[in-house]
């Protein structure tokens, strides 16, 4: 989930280096189902694209990629230190056509239009994700593309299930609800479009399946566990005891070798409309 801090935003996560470290890693897991839903949605070359939320800046020089260097992207985020990160590794990656601006997602406006707005794992933090959208109707061009990409947390399972990837998914869906989030959003996405006001909504998600010889899935789970587990004790989810944090990943690791589980991961989930 990206870095997002401010009103109507409840970013739960938190922004230390370890979660910063933890989003790079989340980033490069769902890269390839991003690209394809940005790709379905139509972003193309020469557009003109905001990115909400632009954390690192993932997303951002992403479609910096599928826009080229006769397009731009703006991303925006209010977190000042994490744009700093986003700046130097666009510099570095010599992407002069995507930019960073200092601002908070629900209440930024453009002095010009843009062709697409986009967010992936915003929304999923804001109080009000339909009014949300709907406002950055307000910086897209008329017939401009408004897409987002969110997970649907209900996806995430063990197969065949496994008690403790279970429970560890039960404790991470809790303690999202209980800090405000919306933890299932991407599979409310053409919903929460349709309520915006946007026109000819279309949605499709990806779901990664994960043998047991591959950690990835149980290391993503573990990551956010870690990260989630201040609120879990603070909401009485989960005690200490319970998540035993020092060996969670080991124990996950080793109970899906012994049974031979699969994991599946959040879908990861991508709606679009159209501004009318």
């Amino acid at each position: 989930m990206a870095d997002h801090n401010g009103p109507g935003q409840r970013y739960v996560l938190g922004n230390q280096a370890e979660e910063l470290e933890r989003l790079d890693r989340q980033a490069q897991m769902i890269e390839r189902p991003t690209r394809l839903l940005l790709q379905a949605a139509g972003l193309t070359k020469g557009m003109r694209v905001l990115d909400l939320g632009t954390g690192l800046g993932h997303v951002a020089r992403l479609a910096g990629e599928l826009v080229g260097p006769t397009g731009s992207v703006t991303g925006l985020d209010q977190s000042r230190e994490v744009l700093a990160v986003a700046r130097e590794r666009t510099e570095r990656a010599a992407m002069t056509h995507v930019e960073f601006v200092d601002g908070d997602v629900t209440t930024w406006r453009s002095t010009e239009p843009f062709d697409v707005v986009v967010e992936r794992l915003l929304l999923f933090h804001v109080a009000d994700p339909a009014a949300a959208a709907r406002h950055h109707m307000a910086n897209l061009r008329r017939g401009g593309l408004f897409a987002a990409i969110e997970f649907d947390l209900g996806g995430a399972r063990a197969e065949p299930s496994l008690a403790l990837m279970d429970e560890g998914v039960r404790w991470v869906e809790a303690a999202f609800r209980a800090a405000g989030a919306w933890p299932r959003i991407g599979a409310r996405l053409s919903v929460l479009l349709d309520e915006a006001g946007f026109n000819r909504i279309s949605t499709f998600g990806v779901q990664a399946y994960f043998p047991p010889s591959d950690p990835s899935g149980i290391a993503m789970l573990a990551g956010v566990m870690r990260s989630l587990a201040p609120a879990m004790i603070r909401h009485g989810i989960a005690t200490a005891e319970q998540l035993e944090l020092k060996t969670l990943e080991q124990r996950l690791s080793q109970a899906v070798q012994q049974a031979g589980n699969v994991i599946l991961t959040p879908t990861v989930v991508g709606a679009w409309g159209v501004s009318p």
